[in-house]
C-alpha cells in the first residue's frame, strides 16, 4: 500500500491524463519536450529569460506601450497570441493580459515591477498556449488583483488562471490578491519553482489541478478555504508534490490538501486552520500523506495530518494543537522517525494499523492517547469488548510518552511491542484505563511504565516473552507521588513520576525476572535526571514500602482492579 515511496523518484505513471515526475536527489531532470505523455510538463530551458529578445510592454495606467512582436493592446486587454518572452512593467489600472497562443506554443510573461488590477476579471488568463511561464526577475515587487464579482461570461476565477500548464519561477515578489475566488489556479498543472508569494484570497489560495509541484519559495496564504490544493480525482492526478520552502498558511478550509497524495519532502510550515465543515485540517490527502522531513507548527479544528487511507512520516519535527486527531489515518499510519510535541488533540495517533519505529512523541489528549481502530467500523468495535477485530499497533522502538484523559492506549485488536519507551500518564477515571485491548499485548522488549485508575486496569499479555507487573493499589495517590520498582537487593527497576492522580501502575522491562522478589515503594525522593516522570540514573530514596511479591509468571497482577465493564 505504501510502495510508491521506495519508487517516487524513478518510476513515471501513465493514467489518465496526469503524469508524475518527481525530481530525484541529484536534481531536477526536465522533460526538455512537450510531449503532455512524459515528465512533468516543463522544460529546463522554461527559466531562462532574455531582456533583449523579449517584447516589451511597459503599462501606465490605461495605456500600454509595446516594443516587439506578439502583443496588442485595446480596450484595457493586453492579447498575447504567439510564442516568445514578453517583459512587463509598470500599472495597468482595470485591465488584463491575456494569454492566446497557440496550443503548441510556449508564452513567457516577465513581471518586472508590474501592477495588474481588473474589477471583474482576472488580470492574467491564459486561455491557450502549451505551457505558460511567469518569471519574477530578482528584486521585482508585483501586485496583481480582481475584483469582488466577475462579468457573467466569465468561466475563470482566480487573479492567475490559466487553461494549460502554468509555470512560476524567479526570486522576485509577487502580491496576489483573489478577491472574487482563487489567487493562483492552473487548471492543467502548476509548477512553483521559487520566489515570494503574498496570496490573500476569498476562497483557495493557490490550485493545480492536476497536480501542485512546489520546488522552493517563501509563502504566505490567507485563503477563505483552502491554502494550498489539488483537486483533480481522475487516477494519477490530484497530487501535491512540494520539496522545499517558508509556508504560513492562514487558512478556514484545509491547510494543504490533495485530494489523492500529497508528499513533503522538507520546509518549514506554520499552519493555522481555523474552521469548515469536513475541512480545517493542515494536511490532507485521499490516499496517501508522505512526510520525509521538514519543521511544522500546526493549529488545527479538525485533524491536523489526516489521509483517507495511509499516512507516513518518514522525518520531521511538528509541534501540533487540534481539535480533533494530530495524525489521522483511515488505513495505515506509520512513524518511521519524528520529533512530535502534541500539545492539544482530543485523540493523537488514530488509525486501523499503528506502527512506531522510531522517534520521540510526547502527547497530551482529551481523549484516548493512541487509537487503532477501524474508520467506518470503529463506533461498532468500540460498543463491543472483546471485539478483536484488524486493528493493530506495534512499537519497534522510540520514546512514546501519552498523557491521556481517556485511555492511554486503545486498541481494538492487538499489541506487538518489540523495542523503544512507552510511558502512560493517565486516566483518572475509572471508565477508562492506561491500556485498553481487545486481542493481546505482546511485549518483547522495550519499557513500558503506565500509571492511573484502576477500575479498567490492564498489564501486558501473558503470552509475552518479556515479563510485566500490574500493582493494583487500595488507594488512590496524588499526582507526583514518586513510584518505585527494585528488588529485594535493592537494584531500581524503574522510578516514575506519575502527572496525574493514580490507583494503578504496570510496567514491563527487561530487568524483572522470574522468580525475583520485588519490593514497591510510593513517595521518597531520587537524585536521577528525569523525561517525562521517568527517573533514569542517581539513586532513590524510599518513601513508604507498599508491598513486596515474588514474579511467577509472564504478567503477575498485584492487588485487585475496580471490576466493571470497559465502556468504549
Amino acid at each position: 500500500m505504501l510502495s510508491r515511496i521506495t519508487v517516487i523518484f524513478t518510476v513515471l505513471v501513465f493514467i489518465s491524463s496526469c503524469e508524475r515526475n518527481i525530481d530525484n536527489t541529484e536534481g531536477v531532470e526536465y522533460n526538455d519536450s512537450d510531449d503532455k505523455n512524459s515528465e512533468y510538463y516543463e522544460n529546463s530551458d522554461d527559466y531562462d529569460w532574455d531582456a533583449d529578445m523579449a517584447t516589451t510592454i511597459v503599462m501606465n495606467g490605461d495605456e500600454v506601450s509595446i516594443t516587439g512582436f506578439g502583443a496588442t493592446y485595446a480596450d484595457g486587454i493586453i492579447t498575447i497570441d504567439t510564442l516568445g518572452e514578453y517583459l512587463i512593467s509598470g500599472e495597468l489600472d482595470d485591465g488584463q493580459i491575456l494569454v492566446n497562443a497557440g496550443d503548441d506554443e510556449r508564452v513567457k510573461l516577465i513581471l518586472n515591477n508590474a501592477v495588474i488590477s481588473s474589477s471583474d476579471n482576472s488580470p492574467i488568463l491564459v486561455e491557450q498556449s502549451v505551457r505558460t511561464v511567469i518569471i519574477l526577475p530578482d528584486n521585482s515587487v508585483n501586485t496583481l488583483s480582481d475584483g469582488a464579482t466577475y462579468s457573467t461570461n466569465a468561466s475563470n476565477n482566480a487573479a492567475i488562471y490559466s487553461k494549460s500548464d502554468l509555470v512560476l519561477s524567479g526570486n522576485g515578489k509577487l502580491t496576489v490578491n483573489g478577491n472574487y475566488l482563487d489567487g493562483i489556479t492552473g487548471k492543467d498543472g502548476l509548477i512553483i519553482n521559487s520566489g515570494e508569494y503574498i496570496v490573500k484570497t476569498a476562497d483557495d489560495g493557490i490550485r493545480g489541478k492536476d497536480y501542485l509541484v512546489i520546488r522552493a519559495g517563501t509563502f504566505t496564504i490567507t485563503s477563505g478555504g483552502d491554502a494550498i490544493v489539488s483537486d483533480n480525482e481522475d487516477s494519477g492526478c490530484g497530487y501535491v508534490d512540494i520539496y522545499d520552502g517558508t509556508f504560513d498558511i492562514t487558512s478556514s478550509g484545509d491547510g494543504i490538501y490533495a485530494v489523492n497524495e500529497l508528499y513533503i519532502e522538507d520546509g518549514n510550515y506554520d499552519i493555522y486552520c481555523s474552521s469548515g465543515y469536513n475541512s480545517g485540517k493542515a494536511l490532507k490527502a485521499g490516499s496517501l500523506i508522505t512526510v520525509a522531513g521538514g519543521e511544522y507548527i500546526i493549529q488545527s479544528v479538525d485533524d491536523a495530518l489526516h489521509s483517507d487511507l495511509d499516512l507516513l512520516v518518514q522525518a520531521g519535527t511538528f509541534t501540533i494543537n487540534t481539535s480533533d486527531d494530530a495524525f489521522h489515518a483511515e488505513d495505515e499510519l506509520t512513524i518511521e522517525y519524528a520529533d512530535v510535541v502534541i500539545q492539544k488533540c482530543y485523540e493523537g495517533l488514530e488509525a486501523k494499523i499503528i506502527t512506531i519505529e522510531d522517534g520521540n512523541i510526547t502527547l497530551t489528549a482529551s481523549d484516548d492517547g493512541i487509537n487503532a481502530a477501524s474508520g467506518a467500523g470503529a463506533s461498532m468495535a468500540t460498543m463491543q469488548p472483546g471485539s478483536s477485530g484488524d486493528n493493530y499497533l506495534y512499537i519497534n522502538g522510540g520514546t512514546i510518552v501519552v498523557y491521556a484523559s481517556g485511555d492511554g492506549v486503545d486498541v481494538n485488536g492487538s499489541v506487538k511491542m518489540k523495542g523503544g519507551t512507552l510511558l502512560v500518564h493517565g486516566p483518572t477515571s475509572s471508565g477508562n484505563g492506561p491500556l485498553d485491548y481487545d486481542g493481546t499485548f505482546e511485549i518483547s522488549g522495550g519499557l513500558l511504565v503506565a500509571a492511573g485508575s484502576s477500575g479498567m486496569a490492564m498489564a501486558p499479555s501473558s503470552s509475552s516473552s518479556q515479563y510485566s507487573v500490574l500493582i493494583n493499589f487500595s488507594t488512590t495517590y496524588s499526582a507526583g507521588t514518586l513510584f518505585n520498582l527494585q528488588d529485594n537487593s535493592g537494584n531500581e527497576i524503574v522510578t516514575f513520576k506519575p502527572s496525574k492522580n493514580y490507583q494503578s501502575v504496570a510496567v514491563s522491562s527487561p530487568d524483572i525476572e522470574n522468580g525475583t522478589t520485588y519490593k514497591v515503594y510510593t513517595g521518597g525522593s531520587s537524585t536521577g535526571t528525569e523525561y517525562e516522570g521517568l527517573y533514569t540514573d542517581g539513586s532513590y530514596t524510599a518513601g513508604s514500602q507498599y508491598t513486596s511479591f515474588t514474579v511467577s509468571s509472564k504478567t503477575t497482577t498485584v492487588g485487585s482492579s475496580g471490576g466493571g465493564t470497559r465502556p468504549r
